[in-house]
């Protein structure tokens, strides 16, 4: 037997799933899947993704949608951040209580590959796609549709954040956007909500590297301390002097008190650098 599998291209991947699909009947299932490929059809004309630009596959309770890499991340975003909400709510003023339908989203990107099987629909094989799939199924984008009135909660991947949220480009807002940190099966993921994140999900974004760490200045240490400062021995290959703290090593020697003429060992006393006046004369050191 020949497998035949396509080479991977990037696409930008639009996962959908309705809410509490499997405790409607049977009736009610078929109403709302029909409406879903109405809110995808809308969502997708409304961003220009012409019908030779994406490719869908019916999920039961959702739907896989891959929609080609030349159409700008940015309009996809802004189409489903105002046509999905609106077309769920005009839905859900006419729809009965059994068949209200609320929509977990998540908008990603990555390497596709297609396995064709003669006689099968679908085939789609990829990481990036199973990772995509693990945050659509995320406890924290769950919990989100669940506390919210809105009909619909989305989720972005954090290379569609990084690359294009982030920037804040016409009609996103990063700040409307928070990280949580996911796991799902043996998988830990970086999720982007937007709108309030659930309690409990989110997680500090890491500050930028020249920040200091927890917000004390780059020149101290963990201890809130300068940290120690050396000089280095001359050309010449004289003696290199360090300073921690009160205590003054010189030339390899720990030095704590006063000495004068020091040279290597352990020393306490006064170590004298310079001129001292005794009795009435000076002294060179």
């Amino acid at each position: 037997m020949t497998l035949v599998l396509t080479e991977p291209v990037n696409r930008t991947i639009l996962l959908l799933d309705i809410e509490d699909f499997s405790r409607r009947d049977d009736v009610v299932q078929a109403c709302l899947r029909r409406e879903l490929h109405n809110v995808v059809e809308d969502t997708l004309a409304a961003a220009g993704v012409e019908r030779n630009m994406q490719y869908r596959e019916d999920r039961g309770d959702g739907l896989i949608v891959l929609v080609s890499a030349d159409i700008p991340k940015t309009v996809l975003l802004r189409s489903l951040l105002t046509v999905i909400p609106d077309a769920l709510s005009q839905y859900n003023r006419l729809a009965s209580r059994s068949a209200q339908m609320r929509l977990r989203t998540v908008l990603a990107a990555g390497e596709v590959a297609f396995d064709p099987k003669q006689g099968t629909v679908g085939g789609l094989v990829g990481h990036d796609l199973n990772q995509s799939c693990r945050l659509l199924d995320a406890d924290a984008l769950r919990e989100a549709l669940a506390q919210r009135e809105a009909d619909c909660v989305l989720g972005v991947s954090s290379p569609v954040y990084e690359g294009v949220v982030r920037h804040g480009h016409r009609g996103l807002r990063p700040e409307e956007f928070h990280h949580a940190v996911v796991s799902v099966k043996k998988d830990r993921l970086d999720l982007w909500l937007h709108g309030p994140p659930p309690d409990g999900t989110t997680t500090p974004v890491p500050e930028p590297a020249s920040a200091g760490h927890g917000g004390r200045d780059a020149h101290e240490d963990a201890a809130g301390q300068p940290p120690a400062a050396t000089a280095a021995a001359p050309a010449g290959g004289g003696a290199a002097f360090a300073f921690n703290g009160g205590t003054v090593s010189v030339g390899g020697s720990q030095v704590n008190g006063g000495q004068t003429g020091v040279s290597g060992g352990h020393v306490t006393g006064d170590v004298i650098m310079g001129t001292v006046r005794r009795e009435g004369r000076s002294e060179q050191t």
